[in-house]
């Protein structure tokens, strides 16, 4: 085990981490049913605040064996811890109604006393338009309207004054979203896989957390130069446009520390299932196959596995540039891990490596 080494003596361009998280998709398979997923993903959020973890996260998706609607589930799951945060990551605003949205946000974050911090993207997606409906616009459009909507709502802004009659209230008054979480709009952030996003994260005035994919990087440029570059765009427009230091940044990674021959060799079959299938990797039993080819097209990066023994893991993470340009690491959890297996990933990752990169837990 490695010895814990003070923020004064970590690498230069390296920033103490300030918070450690985790990722899952709240997954289940079809011998166990989504009830017990469900269960499951409670349970890992509540292991994970015994463990002193500043913040937890869930991956939205639908249409498969995964967490498809995460503001009912974090409105549970804050029942049942007092202190950690609860985040999605990311929730697309594209298949989104934002007044709904942000009623159901504010609902939630009042319920578990303001710990609700929501990353949400504007990315091209149009694989479920037969479904939720075509729009005129194309898809990253569509999600930036919707994205300012929710905005404007979660801040209290008036989004109608009533003009005519039969509008549900009398004349000239100004309708807002209710309940109001007044400082939810603080804790929303723009989940990010290009620099692009991140410069839009900073101009809108929200956080930013990066992610496990990539895109538009330079010929060359490894994922964490990428990544590190984007969070100084971030962090520079962000002072240009607000006259301030910009919030903590979060980015998400494959931290698989093995304190065990026998679970060294497990990680390191994920790490070469997810190199050579990409986003197939790691799926639960009776999940949809994706359509998308295992190797990665021009431009486009997924995010190395940091995987071996804690001596190694701790070299390998203060020698990446991303993660050490960030604030806050969360540590994104195999899709088909089952919740000892996660468990024990926590627990190892926040006994080992985590004291190295200046992080303690919270009491």
């Amino acid at each position: 085990m490695t010895i814990a080494a003070p923020a004064s003596i970590l690498p230069a361009p390296f920033r103490p981490k300030q918070r450690l998280g985790f990722n899952t998709r709240v997954s289940f398979n079809d011998d166990a049913g989504p009830a017990r997923g469900l269960f499951d993903g409670i349970e890992l959020f509540k292991a994970a605040e015994r463990l002193g973890y500043q913040s937890g996260w869930a991956y939205q998706r639908h249409f498969d064996h995964y967490l498809s609607s995460p503001i009912p589930f974090f409105a549970a799951t804050g029942q049942h811890t007092t202190r950690i945060t609860l985040g999605s990551a990311v929730i697309p605003m594209r298949y989104q109604d934002p007044i709904l949205l942000a009623e159901a946000a504010g609902t939630t974050d009042l319920l578990i006393g303001g710990r609700l911090e929501l990353a949400i993207s504007t990315g091209a997606n149009a694989a479920f338009d037969a479904v939720f409906g075509a729009v005129d616009t194309d898809a990253r459009t569509e999600a930036r309207r919707r994205q300012a909507r929710f905005l404007a709502a979660i801040s209290g802004e008036v989004l109608h004054t009533v003009d005519g009659p039969g509008q549900g209230a009398p004349v000239g008054t100004g309708l807002r979203v209710t309940p109001h979480s007044p400082t939810l709009r603080s804790r929303i952030r723009q989940g990010s896989a290009s620099l692009d996003s991140a410069v839009q994260a900073a101009e809108l005035g929200i956080g930013l957390i990066s992610g496990t994919v990539q895109h538009d990087h330079a010929e060359g440029e490894s994922f964490g130069e990428y990544q590190a570059r984007s969070i100084e765009a971030f962090r520079t427009t962000w002072r240009r446009k607000w006259g301030k230091e910009p919030p903590p940044v979060t980015v998400a990674a494959s931290i698989l520390v093995g304190t065990t021959a026998e679970l060294r060799e497990k990680y390191a079959t994920y790490d070469l299932e997810r190199r050579t299938q990409g986003i197939a990797a790691s799926r639960p039993k009776g999940a949809l196959q994706p359509t998308a080819p295992a190797n990665q097209p021009p431009g486009v990066q997924i995010s190395p596995v940091f995987q071996g023994t804690p001596d190694q893991v701790t070299e390998a993470v203060l020698k990446d540039p991303g993660l050490a340009a960030a604030d806050e690491i969360v540590l994104f959890l195999p899709p088909a891990f089952g919740l000892a297996e996660n468990v024990r990933l926590l627990a190892d990752l926040a006994e080992t490596v985590a004291p190295n990169l200046g992080w303690s837990p919270a009491s």
